[in-house]
């Protein structure tokens, strides 16, 4: 990080975190932060369901929630970048305050409700997207919807055409009873339904799936048989916890999702249970805490293909996008390893 990004950095921390968040995207828009594309190398070079990355650090959902900073986030870095969630119709999310840093413990809550301008103006402004990157989008249901599994199946078919892949977001904290179609027969039909309408498409959109990390054992043996048999391309886990434990915030208990470094054992072990459980037959993304190239490396060793950051850009800066890739290169050579794919799950005992 060079100074002016720890300036820009210092300043952000003194206002409100929503408006920090969107000077941020107005800075990207501007063309205020670095921009020399993705890092790669053969070593670094990873296939991901049929996609061919760069690098194997994405951006996750939820940082450019209505695609208005496509074009620079493509160029900061990242390997991929997640766009979303959007849902059918725009939507104000919940009252504000919804987003909260937790600074002692490198960590935000947010309770934003799928606030979105809706998939009719997200996929506009993804037509102009750069067709050099890989861009997905989250998908997600409105909170008012009498057929919330059925959203989730038209906003794929309405942005297709401007993807590279499309998450099914069903873990978010912060939609009344969205998790509870993490349910094995309600998720088993909402997946049904969201592989009809990818099988209409004029090609073969890869489609992911987005857990919690709060899954007891059966409820995650559970999701490990439906990615299995449901013919989703690859899992990403996890999303936000509601667990506060060991926090040390004013804000800890704020209500929603926490995010951040006191995520990332909890999740890496769900990630590690999973690669266990659905035994390498489908690729996995490790999200949660991820803050340096070592916590990427642990993610990769520990089962995931690829992994994606998001909070720790609040105290980190863009330019994570770079270091991580970068540093997360340094480690493979020094371990021996020729490609990322070599290292994924190498270290999954650790985590069991």
């Amino acid at each position: 990080m060079n100074f002016a990004e720890r300036a820009a950095l210092a300043v952000m921390h003194r206002i409100d975190p929503e408006t920090a968040h969107g000077l941020a995207l107005r800075s990207l828009r501007m063309g205020l932060a670095p921009a020399p594309g993705p890092v790669s190398s053969e070593r670094l070079r990873t296939r991901l369901a049929g996609l061919d990355l760069p690098n194997p650090v994405g951006l996750a959902a939820g940082f450019d929630k209505n695609a208005e900073a496509v074009t620079p986030l493509t160029r900061a870095g990242f390997g991929f970048v997640e766009i979303g969630a959007a849902t059918p119709r725009p939507q104000p999310g919940n009252p504000k305050p919804r987003l909260f840093r937790l600074s002692e413990d490198r960590a935000a809550i947010n309770r934003f409700g799928f606030n979105n301008d809706g998939m009719e103006i997200i996929a506009r402004r993804l037509a102009d997207r750069p067709r050099d990157a890989v861009i997905g989008l989250n998908l997600g249901a409105n909170k008012d919807s009498d057929d919330r599994p059925g959203d989730f199946a038209r906003v794929l078919s309405h942005c297709a055409a401007h993807l590279d892949f499309a998450t099914v977001n069903v873990s978010s904290p912060n939609t009344e009873k969205l998790r509870d179609l993490q349910g094995k027969e309600a998720l088993s039909a909402l997946l049904a339904g969201v592989m009809t309408a990818r099988d209409a498409l004029e090609r073969r959109l890869p489609v992911f799936l987005k857990i919690a990390p709060d899954l007891s054992e059966d409820e995650l043996a559970d999701i490990a048989e439906i990615a299995r048999t449901s013919g989703v391309d690859a899992v990403i886990a996890t999303n936000t916890t509601l667990s506060r434990d060991g926090l040390k915030s004013a804000h800890r208990e704020e209500k929603g999702g926490l995010s951040g470094a006191p995520l990332f054992e909890r999740s890496t072990r769900v990630l590690a249970r999973l690669s266990q459980l659905t035994d390498g037959a489908i690729p996995l993304i490790g999200v949660g805490g991820i803050a340096t190239a070592e916590d990427a490396y642990a993610k990769i060793r520990a089962g995931a293909s690829a992994v994606q950051l998001y909070t720790a850009l609040v105290y980190g800066g863009i330019s994570l996008a770079q270091e991580i890739p970068q540093g997360l290169e340094a480690l493979l050579a020094r371990d021996g390893f020729a490609t990322v794919a070599d290292a994924v799950g190498t270290d999954r005992a650790r985590w069991l």
